[in-house]
């Protein structure tokens, strides 16, 4: 089998999925047509602030979270609506956006660069 490095995973990653711009999100959002799911470690939510009504779901419970037959289902995951997923600079949310298209979520996205590009574009944010 062959092996692939991370940085090969979240490339193939990106070209099988949606990869939004922080202006794309920040649209979608102000529109009020999505759930923004933060992907971060919960220190990372502490040291850097988040990014005002994003779902906390670490990387770690995605699946869980995301599997409705499951006692750790958050109902934020509704594979009827629109999702858009982001972490600090865009990779584990490319990972792990294939994954819940895997598991039958179809208006699935990720935030391209993460929660840096949207500090870098001046976007508001929570400490």
């Amino acid at each position: 089998m062959e092996h692939r490095s991370a940085a090969d995973m979240v490339s193939e990653a990106k070209q099988q999925i949606e990869n939004l711009t922080p202006e794309q999100v920040k649209e979608e959002l102000d529109k009020g047509n999505a759930t923004l799911i933060d992907i971060r470690e919960s220190e990372e939510l502490s040291q850097n602030g988040k990014i005002e009504d994003a779902v906390h779901a670490p990387r770690g419970m995605i699946e869980f979270y995301a599997d409705p037959s499951l006692p750790y289902h958050k109902p934020e995951f509704d594979k009827n609506k629109r999702l858009i997923l982001h972490c600090a600079g865009g990779g584990r949310s490319a990972l792990a956006t294939t994954t819940l298209k895997k598991m039958g979520y179809n208006n699935v996205a990720h935030m391209d660069g993460g929660f840096k590009a949207w500090n870098e574009a001046g976007y508001p944010v929570t400490k």
